[in-house]
């Protein structure tokens, strides 16, 4: 840390946290960042006068440093001062540690205030001549109170200079910092005229080469002891110095009252320097806020941006990912141009379409598309497994102290899998046009973003907007205020997000749809439900159509596996019956969202044994819903049935050799009925049923009820469906046994195609007979659901990831030991679950009798 104070580097001097806006302290110019190109956007290139009230952490001692080329890491202060904190020597050493750093970034800040005063002179002096640049009104705006803020600065430096430099123990220089808080007054004149002095640039740069070229490219000196001369800078960039200045100011004098001795003389005047500036930083922040989302038109209008976030844009066949930007009268889409060194960060504009040219083509209006390649669900797990194993590795390492090489490694294959998941996963089109010539197509992973954006659209198309179109300029400024005004800095994948960051939730949310009110008139209604998970949302069940009612009263139950969610959304939806409105791009009858709503899932509130109560309120609709949370690890546990009369929980063997069959009576009827009429059904056994039908065709097979066939002729088939997997997850053991499992998971780890083959056969002939038949009865029933996978989109992978862990996950005392993080249970175990079944599926088909005739070939011992 010391070698990156004697260089001047500030940077170092960045807050590791801050709140608002994270931004640049010091000079970004000189960035230790520098020598490489950024990887994902760093926060602090942020432009926008929006100030930072939280000094909470030492500026020079962050933790960016680590990041510079020259490999020297920073210290934190706790390894400097907080163990010895009453060591008042030690605190002093602290105290000039901070003043060097605070000091060397100083230097840098009046080398750059000195840059933008340089051009004043001669534009003066031109000004009063017959072919001035700027007018002097103009040179005023632009410059006002540079002057007065330079020469504050340059006096507090030179006294504070060599009281850093012939340091001892009694130095005092909080006189200095109180009177430099005593003159903020400037920076409150200069802050209010910041916003027209920077419009007034940009118009200047517009209609004057000769200003434009001397505004592109200022020349800043470099530190005394750093070996560039000096360095390019924009006017735009360096008028946003002062604005920074404050905050950077702030933060080092929290620092230096931390380490000064309550009895010291400087302590109570650091207090009162510190006071006035957050005091001045507070109004100062009242003031600005509504300023941060406007950007002038070229007709001097204020253009707001209202909306911006990360989109999936299929452009020539490939997907690629932008930042498209909504404002007052433009739509524009972005991407971010890889920064040259010590350059600011900007995008680059793909198109843009005015908002008075833009409309939505009606499902059966818009242009055949080449066919969206959608990647295969199975491929989609298998990369969110990938992840999850990398996530309890990266926890482990942490658990251990790892090293942070090693945990940087995965953060960075993490975050290349994320990359490609939030790249493949999205499959629903939104389509804009251009009135005047383009179609672009987005693609979404879920309805409520699409409906989000083009209400937000449909709001600002009402009222009165002019087409126009934009010069290169004009479009030049819009795409550079792009970087400025975004509300959305990273892309929304977890290793983006902090530690302490809420993980989400790991388990099963059971939601019940009670009814919805508010309709104006009546009309078919349903309801789906969507959760985030790895970092977007999909839809996870559907409510059955309540028809021609203003009042459904639907009281469904859903049960919803979340990986890591936290939040849940319910749309309402028109069921539309017209065949007309098929959407060209995924052939779907697009029906009509009539309200959307979304609520936090919140650990402490979910997580009751007992039902909660809510209602999400959607313009003007309410509907009444009520969850609880189970963790995984609850919810995986095998609950043999205390009454051994029904099916359910019990063991097979004791119900086959009840009913005098060699498969289940549950199983043959449920797997006939699926076979009758859903076996072309979308996503049947991924697609929960409701959750109050299942428990009904439990309770019937229970009491054998002569009425079964009747009630399974009647019931919606997912509820069918998911009885069926009910009755395998309730076993008490799992289909393939707990004295077994162990080595199934070694079989399938084998790599030599044969040892595995004759492993694995030999396995299966292992099981007791009921079991066996039992699991080659659903094997074959499977494969022919498989066979549909072009209608029902259901692979083989598919159905093995939804049956692997509910045939073979271990029974409550075996899966003890497996159990540690919650994300945990979702990888390594479940990825082989997965497996073994993939791999009997796969396999050509495998019959009883052949199996029991080689048993001879093979020993008995498992």
């Amino acid at each position: 840390w010391v070698a990156l104070v004697a260089h001047g580097d500030p940077g170092c001097s960045r807050p590791p946290s801050l709140t608002p806006a994270d931004f640049n302290y010091g000079a970004d110019e000189y960035d230790a960042e520098g020598n490489e190109e950024p990887k994902a956007l760093p926060e602090g290139s942020e432009t926008m006068p929006y100030i930072d009230e939280s000094p909470t952490m030492s500026p020079q001692l962050s933790a960016r440093g680590q990041e510079s080329g020259d490999g020297v890491s920073p210290t934190p202060t706790d390894g400097l001062g907080t163990g010895g904190e009453r060591d008042a020597g030690k605190g002093l050493e602290m105290r000039k540690l901070v003043l060097s750093g605070f000091l060397a970034s100083e230097e840098i800040y009046i080398n750059q205030l000195e840059a933008l005063l340089l051009p004043m002179k001669p534009l003066k002096a031109t000004a009063t001549t017959s072919q001035p640049v700027l007018t002097l009104q103009q040179i005023e705006t632009i410059f006002y109170k540079i002057q007065d803020i330079y020469e504050i600065h340059k006096e507090f430096y030179d006294s504070l200079c060599p009281k850093v430099q012939q340091w001892d123990s009694n130095v005092t220089m909080g006189h200095l910092f109180q009177k430099l808080a005593s003159q903020l007054g400037v920076y409150k004149a200069f802050v209010d005229n910041y916003k027209i002095a920077l419009e007034t640039a940009e118009k200047c740069s517009q209609s004057n080469y000769q200003f434009q070229k001397i505004s592109e490219e200022l020349k800043v000196k470099g530190p005394k002891d750093s070996k560039e001369s000096h360095t390019s800078v924009t006017m735009e960039a360096l008028l946003y110095k002062p604005i920074d200045r404050v905050t950077r100011s702030t933060l080092v004098l929290h620092d230096l009252l931390k380490h000064t001795p309550a009895d010291h003389p400087d302590y109570p005047l650091l207090q009162d320097a510190l006071r006035i500036s957050q005091n001045f930083l507070s109004s100062i922040n009242e003031d600005i806020d509504p300023r941060r989302t406007a950007v002038t038109t070229p007709k001097g209008e204020t253009r707001q941006l209202v909306k911006d976030g990360f989109l999936v844009e299929l452009s020539e066949g490939s997907r690629k990912l932008r930042h498209v930007f909504l404002f007052t009268d433009v739509l524009l889409c972005a991407k971010l141009k890889k920064a040259a060194v010590g350059k600011h960060q900007q995008y680059d504009c793909k198109w843009y379409v005015p908002l008075a040219d833009l409309v939505f083509p009606s499902p059966e209006e818009s242009e055949h598309c080449p066919q969206v390649h959608v990647i295969p669900d199975h491929e989609l797990e298998d990369m969110k497994m990938k992840i999850s194993t990398i996530k309890s590795e990266m926890q482990k390492e942490k658990a251990n102290k790892g090293q942070s090489r090693a945990i940087e490694r995965l953060k960075k294959k993490m975050f290349e899998n994320e990359f490609w998941l939030l790249l493949n996963s999205p499959a629903i089109p939104f389509r804009i046009h251009n009135r005047n010539g383009k179609s672009y197509l987005f693609l979404l992973s879920s309805d409520y973003e699409r409906s989000e954006w083009r209400e937000a659209i449909q709001r600002l198309q009402k009222k009165d907007l002019q087409a126009f179109v934009l010069s290169s300029v004009e479009l030049q400024v819009l795409t550079g205020s792009c970087f400025k005004l975004r509300t959305v800095h990273n892309i929304p994948v977890t290793s983006n997000k902090d530690d302490d960051e809420s993980p989400g939730l790991y388990g099963f949310l059971h939601v019940i749809v009670h009814s919805a009110k508010g309709f104006k008139q009546s009309a078919n209604l349903y309801c789906t439900l969507e959760v985030d998970s790895f970092g977007y949302f999909v839809s996870k069940a559907k409510t059955r159509v309540f028809r021609d009612t203003t009042e459904p009263q639907w009281n469904e139950e859903f049960e919803i596996e979340l990986e890591g969610s936290q939040s849940l959304r319910i749309l309402c939806y028109e069921k539309c019956y017209d065949k007309t409105k098929l959407n060209k791009d995924n052939n779907e009858i697009v029906d009509k969202i009539m309200g959307k709503g979304q609520i936090q899932l919140d650990p402490q509130a979910v997580q009751t044994k007992n039902w909660h109560m809510d209602v999400i309120e959607m313009n003007g609709i309410k509907v009444e819903f009520s969850m609880k949370f189970t963790s995984r690890d609850m919810s995986l546990k095998r609950t043999p049935s205390k009454k051994q009369t029904g099916v359910f929980g019990v063991k097979i063997s004791v119900v086959t050799k009840r009913e005098r069959s060699k498969v289940p009576y549950i199983v043959r009827q449920c797997v006939e009925e699926v076979e009758k009429r859903g076996i072309e059904e979308v996503g049947i056994y991924r697609i929960s049923g409701v959750a109050t039908d299942i428990q009904a065709l439990k309770a019937v097979f229970d009491a054998n009820n002569k009425d079964i066939l009747v009630m399974l002729s009647d019931m919606d088939i997912n509820a069918i469906a998911g009885t069926l997997k009910l009755y395998f997850r309730e076993l008490p053991e799992p289909l393939l046994t707990d004295r077994l499992y162990p080595a199934f998971m070694e079989g399938i780890a084998l790599s030599d195609p044969a040892a595995k083959e004759n492993c694995m056969m030999h396995l299966l002939r292992s099981l007791p007979d009921p079991n066996l038949i039992t699991f080659l009865f659903l094997l074959e029933h499977l494969k022919r659901v498989a066979e549909k996978e072009p209608i029902n989109k259901m692979s083989l992978h598919n159905l093995a990831t939804v049956f692997g862990p509910t045939l073979l996950r271990p029974s409550e005392g075996e899966s003890k030991a497996h159990l540690t993080l919650a994300s945990d249970i979702w990888s390594h175990d479940v990825m082989a679950q997965v497996q073994v079944l993939l791999y009997y599926l796969q396999h050509p088909p495998i019959s009883f009798t052949e199996l029991k005739r080689n048993t001879l070939y093979f020993s008995t011992d498992v």
